[in-house]
């Protein structure tokens, strides 16, 4: 970090902002000259390595927050914005992006907003469902999945229950009997067939179905006592996003609230010292958690706390047909999340045939940045013999850079070592006689050759 120059004006400008200094005040704390720090957040001059360390100690800047913070979501949100066959003729490179970030911040926020609400497709985009995902999911990332103020209070939560029993289902069943007066009760699946929770406040009970499995009875508990003990601070949240989509607040309310059930069930401090002790190993935490896969690799995407943070993973969860029901950058900024398709070469396709088996892979995009990521498959909510159960893949990753601790990358070389070349997507890559392609990329054209034939029928004209 301390060869490259890094021009965060806008993340500079709205920390000073934000804790409501002049530009002579945050450069008597940083010991600068009040012109300097001008010059800096007109991204006339870089930030040195000496001024970051200032920032972090004095103000609590993160480093990692300069992409996820950066307008637009910095150059990979561009880049993902860019690739819509809108501008498939321009080809805008890299640079040119760069370029832009750093004269004109908030041009690119403008622009990135105006896309945005455009629904990145336009006409295609469906106002009762892809639209208000895509808004829950950027006041997610604006949040880097991490809501503090949830986590501190799940976690006194979570300290009180165990005092009372080590069996924090037992203690979840008891605290809504004791303070709400509401019991839980387990229901046949042809009962609820079409159901896995149900609450009946004339009976006064949490109704569960007997198709859940442990770890999902916990949650679904935690989940209802989160509804009514964490009421608050969840509105605080979702009032805060201002959605003017009723369906955008009511899924953003869902999602935290789920938020602070995994947080109950594993609570910040502990889970990150079990994180660190065992390498991140998912099938540890999971049992010692008492909690399913997926909820542990939602959980990991989290660990952003002030002091304490944990590896910066991502998560993404698609079904057979490779088309994606959840995607979590958390503090990533991982491109992969954000691509609208994902690369056959990437084991997250290949994790369906090695069901619950966790599938390493060193993979390496076409600029040069690498990722490790952790694939397996998960099995949804059980609809009995008349559905069968639904099957998922899930990726865990993280750059390979902050890869070293984790247990299923030791051995591995992970700057230099084999690693899989993967795309975002046929129409987004442009890496030639790829023997997987299925699609050209956007804004090539296609190059044909009578008396010869290459490995794919897409043959393209390349830079």
């Amino acid at each position: 970090m301390a060869e490259r120059k890094i021009l965060a004006g806008h993340a500079v400008r709205r920390l000073r902002r934000t804790s409501g200094l002049t530009q002579l005040a945050m450069a008597d704390a940083l010991e600068i000259s009040p012109s300097y720090l001008n010059l800096i957040e007109k991204n006339q001059r870089p930030l040195s390595a000496a001024l970051m360390l200032r920032l972090a100690e004095r103000f609590d800047f993160d480093p990692r927050k300069l992409g996820s913070d950066a307008p637009g979501g910095g150059l990979q949100g561009m880049r993902r914005r860019l690739a819509d066959p809108l501008f498939a003729d321009l080809n805008i490179d890299r640079s040119e992006i760069e370029e832009w970030l750093a004269a004109a911040p908030a041009g690119v926020e403008a622009f990135a907003r105006a896309f945005d609400r455009m629904g990145e497709g336009g006409a295609q985009a469906s106002p009762v469902e892809a639209q208000p995902v895509m808004k829950v999911r950027r006041e997610i990332e604006r949040w880097r999945n991490h809501f503090p103020d949830l986590d501190a209070q799940a976690e006194a939560l979570a300290d009180e229950l165990r005092i009372a029993t080590g069996d924090l289902y037992s203690a979840l069943a008891e605290r809504l009997r004791q303070k709400h007066q509401l019991a839980i009760r387990l229901l046949p699946g042809d009962v609820m067939p079409d159901h896995v929770r149900r609450l009946d406040l004339h009976a006064r009970q949490l109704q569960l179905s007997e198709m859940l499995d442990a770890a999902s009875r916990t949650f679904h508990a935690a989940f209802l006592i989160a509804e009514m003990e964490a009421k608050a601070e969840i509105d605080a949240l979702v009032n805060g996003a201002g959605f003017a989509d009723r369906h955008a607040e009511r899924l953003f309310r869902r999602h935290l609230t789920s938020y602070f059930a995994a947080a109950v069930m594993m609570p910040y401090g502990r889970f990150l010292r079990a994180c660190e002790a065992s390498g991140y190993d998912p099938l540890l935490l999971q049992r010692r958690f008492g909690a399913g896969y997926e909820q542990v690799a939602h959980r990991l995407t989290t660990l952003q706390r002030v002091g304490a943070r944990g590896l910066p993973f991502f998560m993404v969860r698609i079904d057979r047909a490779g088309q994606s029901s959840k995607r979590y950058a958390g503090a990533s900024a991982a491109p992969m999340v954000e691509a609208d398709s994902r690369c056959p070469l990437w084991a997250i396709h290949s994790a369906f045939d090695r069901a619950s088996e966790i599938v390493p892979q060193l993979i390496e995009l076409e600029d040069g940045e690498r990722w490790f990521t952790l694939n397996r498959t998960v099995a949804g909510q059980s609809a009995g013999l008349r559905q069968g159960q639904a099957i998922f893949s899930i990726a865990l990753g993280v750059k390979a850079e902050f890869a070293k601790p984790l247990l299923h990358a030791r051995g591995l070389d992970l700057e230099k070592g084999d690693a899989q070349p993967v795309g975002l997507g046929c129409v987004s890559c442009t890496r030639a006689a790829c023997t997987q392609r299925s699609a050209p990329p956007r804004g090539r054209m296609l190059r044909f050759n009578e008396r010869e034939r290459g490995l794919t029928p897409f043959e393209f004209v390349e830079d």
